[in-house]
Order: C-alpha cells, then sequence, then structure tokens
C-alpha cells in the first residue's frame, strides 16, 4: 500500500482532472480563448497537478514510469507559474484534449490499486 501522502496527491490530481473536464466539457478553443475566468481556472487546476505530479514522485520516484510525460508536467506547471506570459491558449487547450484523459486514465489506475 502506498503512503498516505502519495495517495493523498494521486487524489488532487485526479481531481483536478475531473475539474478540468467538467471546465472545458462542451466547450470549443473559440470558447476558452474568450473567457478569461475559464482559462484562469483551467491554468489553475494545471498548476495543481504539476505540483501534485513532483511531489508524488519525489516521494515515490518509481511512479514516474507510470505517468506519461510526468516531467513535462512539471515543466508546464513551472511555465505557468513562472513564465506565464509566454503560455499560449493553443498549448493549453492542446493539452486539454490531447493529454488529459491520459493522464486521468493512468491515475485512476493507480488509484485503483489501493
Amino acid at each position: 500500500m502506498r503512503p498516505l501522502e502519495v495517495r493523498k496527491y494521486l487524489f488532487d490530481i485526479a481531481q483536478a482532472c475531473e475539474m478540468l473536464e467538467q471546465f472545458t466539457s462542451g466547450k470549443t478553443f473559440t470558447d476558452y480563448a474568450a473567457d478569461p475566468m475559464l482559462r484562469s481556472a483551467v491554468e489553475r487546476q494545471f498548476e495543481i497537478i504539476g505540483e501534485a505530479v513532483r511531489e508524488t514522485l519525489r516521494l515515490e520516484p518509481g511512479l514516474a514510469d507510470r505517468i506519461s510525460g510526468s516531467e513535462r508536467i512539471i515543466a508546464f506547471r513551472n511555465r505557468l507559474i513562472h513564465a506565464y506570459a509566454s503560455v499560449a491558449d493553443e498549448v493549453v487547450w492542446g493539452i486539454v484534449e490531447a493529454r488529459l484523459p491520459v493522464l486521468r486514465r493512468e491515475i485512476t489506475e493507480l488509484l485503483s490499486e489501493e
């Protein structure tokens, strides 16, 4: 059984993925680009995901092989935090569409092992 702290971070990732899906359900890129509150909410959840992935891997480095693109997730979080002005809406939306479903599936699988 994984340590409680690791499970907490995995749960935080799963919850942020769920929120991202709720926020973006039925939305298009045009909707996203035109809505500053939606963009802010989406970016915030990605920040949480990146930080939670970083902490998860700090506590259980072996999970890096089970979370696709874990280093890129952390780097994306860092860019959102430290270089926010250079983040393109198209990049964020592309991650929502292409990478979020994969991450959610992997995290759900890790959580189901408990």
